[in-house]
């Protein structure tokens, strides 16, 4: 499972930086359709969120000093990915789009 948890962490923190990336690009050179935010809203945010808070909870999890089994971990990592997907769609969005 750590092999499915390095894949899923690295294809989300390249998800992240490629959306950062974009968003700042898109806001300095005025053109909003490199804006992934526009382009796939919150449901994106959340979906790149989970996608590294699944893979850094399930690292951890495997990691952990204390002797827990892979079906532990993995549930674990889910609580992660969901813990980070809440987070993402509940902070940000509609608050920074009105200043």
């Amino acid at each position: 499972m750590i092999k499915i948890y390095t894949v899923v962490l690295i294809v989300g923190m390249v998800a992240l930086l490629v959306w950062v990336f974009l968003t700042v690009l898109a806001g300095s050179i005025d053109r909003p359709s490199l804006d992934l935010e526009s382009r796939f809203g919150v449901v994106g945010r959340r979906a790149v969120a989970a996608a590294v808070g699944f893979g850094m909870a399930g690292m951890s999890a495997e990691y952990s000093p204390l002797d827990i089994g892979w079906p532990v971990a993995v549930v674990l990592a889910l609580a992660g990915g969901g813990a980070a997907a809440w987070y993402a769609g509940k902070v940000g969005g509609e608050a920074e789009a009105s200043v």
